[in-house]
């Protein structure tokens, strides 16, 4: 992702496209993300966009790490052979 105005808007689409699956739904993550970015609107400086896009793709790959997580767990969960108390 770049750190322009393209990448802010690439970022954006990312991280909304990941909220569909959010564990407390798809409207909460989207109003909570149009929020957060609407926040930092007025900011100009090219190296903190940077920092904040970064800062972005960090949010992504640790939503990424929590879906796998869930994933892990259903699986584990539907899978095993050990009777549950």
């Amino acid at each position: 992702m770049g750190t322009g105005r393209q990448g802010v808007i690439d970022l954006y689409k990312t991280l909304l496209y990941m909220g569909r699956d959010y564990p407390q739904g798809y409207d909460f993550f989207r109003s909570r993300l149009k929020k957060a970015f609407q926040r930092n609107s007025d900011i100009s400086d090219p190296e903190q966009i940077k920092m904040l896009v970064k800062r972005g793709e960090f949010v992504v790959k640790e939503i990424e790490a929590l879906y796998m997580l869930k994933k892990y767990r259903t699986l584990k969960d539907r899978y095993s052979t050990e009777d549950k108390p």
